[in-house]
């Protein structure tokens, strides 16, 4: 019995030794991914559960396949790595100055199957081989080199844009501008940045500086300054309002033209978070959360790829222009951002908590939105009905708010939406075709506004006024999230130059606008079918607050309380986006 046995291994080893000489000689043609050739073929050492083994590496113009005896010599394992799951790779000689060996190493980040849900993540994947074919040390790190330059190579060609348009890239090696606040959110973004981030950015080969912000506005005060020719791009690791502070610092230098063009790029270490959420909800990944959704940010900035961001300019009265890349919000949505920040220790459960103690004791808002819908040449516009209004299950369609409610309706004084924004064109309108109007401000750095008119100036006819005038919440927004959870504009891009403008009319419940919110976390918002929820798109928008008292916030920033009013420019600053297509 044990010589049969024995003789049946000694077979096999023949077998399998005739198998490998053949696959030295005769590399096959790669059947994965549709039969790509054949770029690259080698043997190579590996370590498999802590033990060495010999194994086939094979490269073809979008995988890396890797075939080797598992768990035995004579049982065959195949794994193959797309190569768009690809960070970087990098070839090195070995501590031990007798080995001649080189030895590559290559970091991927496939997406896995989170467990118990029906989700992805990436999870990280290392895998090295040895290059130990010749006794020259040099001509094996020779060859290592050829083979993590394709790699390199191929796993970062660009993506498509989603409507077809190709993204930029960073150069390579990128010089990169790290800025963390430690104290957003939990508090944990320093050792978030040490135990995932800081990786990352090595292993793709991204030369980064951190610099630690120390206090409010620091983060717009450097960039106001910075020498922008040393870096390449510039990434925060926060929430969104130190976003807001590099925003804001870049378009209020004098070279804020080329200024706003530097790439910027965004990893989640607050609590709203609602930028990242936005990106990686672009790259077509499913709903992650925490740190699956930084690694997810993670990978999206080391690919590289650099799409145009919109930006929205605001104006109050008795400030400077501002510029928000994510909302403009007035009501329940402001009041619960601001208010939910004595529970920040929670993280993104502060705006859960927040919600609930809101609706407890509802206010209504007096005050009178006019915006500047989208016409049918707009790019993104979306067919709507006369009556952009949708239609709640069970509901009235009175507009007058349930006497249960804290209504916040005192008189407005006189003057109180007919302040002066200070501007230098107070002309009355004279309209023609198609001119451009005159600006709401000209003196301040930034693009400028040719869609609005001063704060004290009668709106242009061709703007629409909402009937109404008590709302629960108005909210503009021009990304996909408003927070980890919170899918408001499923349908946004990065750079479609609209503003998606909701606002909940006075008479709605407090059940159906918590139903609201908690379709907002499965994307559904528009699906709930509520009648006091209209929805529509804009490119313009003005609001007049009547009630004394109130918040207005602007990228979770609360803002001067009183008259505002927006307008987007499409594509004007640059966001690192990853792989979008």
């Amino acid at each position: 019995m044990n010589e049969r046995k024995s003789s049946r291994l000694s077979l096999d080893s023949v077998r399998l030794a005739l198998r490998m000489n053949e696959r030295k000689t005769q590399p096959e043609r790669c059947s994965t991914r549709g039969g790509c050739t054949v770029t690259l073929y080698g043997e190579f050492l590996t370590v498999t559960r802590n033990r060495k083994v010999r194994c086939e590496v094979t490269l073809t113009d979008k995988d890396l396949v890797v075939k080797g005896p598992y768990p035995t010599p004579f049982r065959w394992s195949k794994v193959v790595l797309n190569l768009k799951d690809c960070i970087g790779c990098r070839a090195y000689r070995g501590g031990d100055t007798a080995d001649p060996a080189a030895y590559l190493s290559a970091y991927f980040y496939p997406l896995k199957r989170l467990w118990m849900s029906s989700g992805m993540s990436r999870q990280r994947v290392e895998h090295c081989f040895g290059f130990n074919t010749l006794q020259d040390p040099s001509a094996n790190l020779e060859e290592a080199e050829k083979w993590a330059r394709i790699i390199r190579e191929r796993s970062g060609r660009p993506q498509p844009h989603g409507d077809g348009v190709r993204t930029n890239e960073l150069p390579r090696p990128c010089r990169m501008m790290l800025l963390v606040n430690p104290q957003s959110g939990k508090g944990q973004a320093l050792s978030l940045y040490n135990r995932h981030i800081q990786q990352m950015l090595n292993e793709a080969g991204v030369q980064h500086t951190l610099i630690i912000t120390e206090h409010q506005n620091h983060a717009r005060e450097l960039v106001r300054e910075a020498d922008l020719s040393q870096w390449d791009a510039m990434v925060i690791m926060s929430g969104d309002g130190l976003l807001y502070e590099v925003i804001n610092g870049l378009l209020t230098r004098p070279d804020w033209e080329e200024a706003v063009r530097i790439p910027v790029g965004i990893l989640p270490g607050g609590s709203g978070n609602a930028l990242a959420a936005s990106i990686h909800h672009y790259s077509g990944g499913s709903p992650v959360f925490g740190e699956d959704l930084l690694i997810s940010c993670g990978f999206l900035l080391c690919k590289g790829l650099v799409s145009p961001m919109d930006l929205v300019s605001i104006h109050v009265s008795s400030t400077p222009r501002m510029f928000s890349f994510l909302s403009l919000a007035w009501g329940f949505v402001a009041d619960v951002d601001i208010e939910s920040e004595k529970y920040r220790h929670a993280g993104a459960a502060r705006f859960t908590m927040g919600t609930l103690v809101r609706l407890a004791s509802l206010r209504i808002y007096k005050g009178k939105l006019a915006y500047l819908p989208c016409t049918k040449d707009c790019n993104s516009e979306r067919k709507v009905k006369n009556d952009p209004t949708l239609h709640c299950n069970n509901q009235t369609s009175s507009t007058t708010p349930p006497p249960a409610l804290n209504q916040v309706t005192d008189t407005p004084s006189k003057n109180s939406f007919h302040n002066s924004c200070h501007s230098n064109n107070s002309h009355q309108v004279h309209r023609t075709e198609n001119p451009p109007h005159a600006n709401a401000t000209t003196a301040a750095p930034g693009p400028p506004d040719s869609l609005l008119l001063p704060l004290d100036q009668p709106l242009p006819s061709d703007w629409e006024v909402v009937q109404e005038e008590q709302f629960v919440l108005v909210l503009a927004m021009y990304q996909s999230h408003l927070g980890e959870d919170m899918v408001t504009a499923p349908d946004a891009t990065v750079d479609e130059g609209v503003i998606h403008l909701y606002y909940v009319r006075a008479g709605i419940s407090r059940s159906a606008l918590l139903r609201l919110f908690l379709a907002m976390e499965k994307g559904a918002l528009l699906s709930t079918n509520c009648q006091h929820l209209v929805y529509t798109k804009v490119r313009a928008l003005r609001l007049e607050p009547h009630s004394p008292k109130g918040i207005i916030t602007v990228d979770g920033e609360v803002v001067e309380y009183g008259p505002v009013q927006a307008e987007v420019h499409r594509g004007l600053a640059r966001l690192i986006t990853g792989c979008v297509g």
